[in-house]
């Protein structure tokens, strides 16, 4: 992979760095007679293992793969409960004919809006904090980053056990999600781990460094899901959040003891200011061509591939909250252990992506391994939105197994249209655009769900698949453009 494709996959800031850091074969910082040596850099303990913040990440992706569906699935309980609906798996689930039951379809309206709310509440409030953070980073040091949000989400299975134990009303799932928000929440670890990587990786190793941290969401992923059906049916909803509390609070342990400063820490730098939001508008309004001609270009690709990312990720983090929804009902009436597994095989895509992509690199452009991997993701969706047995609903997840490639290749694109110097300032609007789609895709997909019951159970996912057909076009007709302009300035020279 270029390093333009390397630096990309670095999402937020973490092309803050500089490259010509010095580093040992397992990642780590030499010793430099510039770099301090206070507490604040070194960690309490070293690790004497080849790993950083992979440890950090696993574990943190652990806790929400393992609570995100059974947050789901206890509030169709809740909800259940509330209104008298005994969720019978009879005639409904049998026979596909039968009418749903309408008390059904208001278990699921509720279920829909309350994830709606919950999700809103929470990523409008990252919307604001995750490009401050990611910026502070860059001053304050990285391992705060890594800390912070990872006590946050600890904060935040705190209020959803308390809400279990006291049977408490469902909306103080909110309230848990809030704080989490208030903390940076996921997005700000990943946004932190990978910056790190690219404080201490050299331009060799780095693309290697970036692999394994894409591994650690997806076997951290599959591992919760598998873990979290078994265990909810077997124990109920408590226990299992009990183990993402520890989690949270491991992974904010281990990156304290153990991960070392990347950074030098500048004390006097300050988290609430507007000086991390100037540069984006300066970057987005002009451009890296002489001629006025090349600039236009310029802006537009940027904006065009901007839009790209937007709707392809918005697709992916709005169909994936209905997943476990869709199969919860009739006709499919998964219990816990399926739709772990079905989770499970969504994240398994994470790995089969990654491997696609390295070979089909070796043959392709990189725009045309971003359709490949647009059209593994829409006809995946096209049998999702079909899928009325558990067999269908598996080749669905299986037709998918490399829908994740794309975005690596945008944010490459994204990456070879700034300059080495606002790369920082480029994946700070990258993650707020990310926290957007997580908004976004929650409020459209969420309300679309119910809408659409009574005529088409399946209809968001159709939706989804149309949509990805924009950004599929978009690719396609800049790469062609360029392909034209190479041959053009080829044949002029």
């Amino acid at each position: 992979m270029e390093e333009p494709d390397t630096a990309a996959i670095l999402p937020g800031d973490g092309l803050a760095s500089t490259d010509d850091e010095l580093t040992d074969v397992s990642g780590g910082l030499k010793e430099e007679a510039d770099v301090p040596t206070t507490g604040s850099v070194r960690p309490p303990f070293t690790c004497s293992l080849p790993v950083s913040v992979e440890p950090v990440l696993f574990l943190s992706m652990f806790s929400l793969a393992l609570q995100a569906p059974l947050s789901t699935q206890y509030l169709w309980d809740r909800i259940s409960e509330d209104l008298g609906y005994n969720g019978s798996k009879g005639s409904g689930c049998s026979n596909s004919s039968v009418p749903p039951d309408p008390l059904q379809k208001e278990v699921e309206t509720l279920t829909a809006h309350w994830n709606l709310y919950i999700s809103l509440g929470g990523f409008s409030v990252g919307l604001l904090v995750v490009p401050l953070l990611g910026s502070w980073s860059d001053l304050a040091g990285r391992r705060r980053v890594l800390i912070f949000p990872n006590l946050g989400l600890a904060l935040q299975a705190v209020v959803y056990l308390v809400v279990m134990y006291l049977k408490l009303p469902v909306v103080y799932f909110l309230v848990g999600r809030l704080l989490s928000g208030l903390s940076g929440d996921f997005n700000a670890i990943l946004a932190g781990c990978f910056s790190y990587v690219a404080d201490i990786s050299d331009r060799r190793s780095r693309t290697f460094r970036v692999a394994v941290l894409e591994a650690c969401l997806g076997l951290s992923g599959m591992l919760a899901s598998i873990i979290g059906g078994q265990w909810r049916r077997a124990q109920g909803y408590i226990n299992p959040f009990w183990l993402v509390l520890a989690t949270n609070l491991a992974s904010a342990l281990y990156a304290y003891l153990f991960v070392r400063e990347s950074v030098t820490p500048d004390p006097s730098a300050k988290l609430f200011t507007s000086r991390h939001y100037k540069a984006v508008w300066h970057l987005f309004s002009t451009g890296g061509s002489t001629s006025e001609a090349g600039r236009r270009y310029h802006r537009c690709k940027l904006w065009l591939y901007m839009l790209c990312f937007f709707l392809v990720v918005t697709v992916h983090f709005g169909s994936r909250e209905l997943y476990v929804l869709y199969e919860l009902s009739s006709p499919l009436c998964w219990g816990p252990a399926l739709i772990g597994y079905g989770s499970a095989a969504q994240h398994l895509a994470y790995l089969t992506s990654l491997l696609g992509l390295k070979l089909m690199q070796r043959c392709l452009a990189d725009s045309w391994v971003a359709l490949v991997g647009l059209a593994s993701n829409i006809i995946g969706l096209v049998v999702f939105s079909v899928a009325d047995s558990t067999d269908l609903m598996f080749t669905g997840y299986g037709l998918c197994f490399l829908f994740m490639a794309a975005t690596p290749v945008i944010r490459s694109k994204l990456s070879k249209l700034v300059d080495p110097s606002e790369q920082g300032a480029l994946f700070a609007s990258v993650a707020c655009v990310e926290s957007l789609c997580f908004l976004v895709g929650s409020g459209v997909f969420n309300s679309l769900y119910p809408a659409t019951l009574h005529f088409m159970k399946g209809f968001p996912f159709l939706f989804a698949a149309i949509i990805l057909f924009i950004p599929a076009g978009i690719i396609g007709t800049l790469q062609c453009l360029d392909q034209r302009r190479d041959h053009r300035d080829a044949t002029a020279s």
